[in-house]
């Protein structure tokens, strides 16, 4: 049995996999990893970048860090949340970029979540993960 979660787009639900991500991602036993949000700042805490897609850029570097600091890689992610503070089909077009990019074809299930604000006035996108850790 493969350890990669499944993903699944039923037919009865709207074709998420056209735009990149699975309505469901079945885990396989075993351990899962919780990855707290990542925001746009490098490991020294410096300056956050002004645009979004900047931002996107800085934070897709972290979740990636997080996967090698797990031996663990995309196709591990079960599920990806990814809060914006001016969500709309521009924005989301713009974060969604780097994103894909860091997927690389890989569809975990996604959550798109508008936030008032996040943990720091100037940014624009957090994202968090849930990782099934490589047996």
């Amino acid at each position: 049995m493969s350890n990669t979660p499944a993903r699944l787009n039923p037919t009865t639900l709207p074709d998420a996999g056209k735009i990149g991500y699975s309505q469901i991602s079945i885990a396989n036993p075993g351990r899962l990893a919780f990855v707290s949000g990542q925001v746009a700042m490098d490991a020294a805490g410096s300056t956050v970048p002004d645009t979004l897609e900047d931002q996107a850029e800085q934070v897709v570097k972290n979740l990636a860090t997080a996967l090698t600091a797990m031996d663990a890689c995309n196709e591990d992610i079960v599920q990806m949340r990814i809060y914006m503070t001016d969500l709309n089909d521009e924005t989301m077009g713009v974060a969604m970029a780097p994103i894909l990019t860091f997927l690389d074809g890989v569809q975990p299930s996604v959550t798109g979540i508008g936030a008032a604000a996040l943990a720091g006035p100037d940014l624009k996108i957090e994202v968090e993960m849930v990782v099934q850790l490589p047996a």
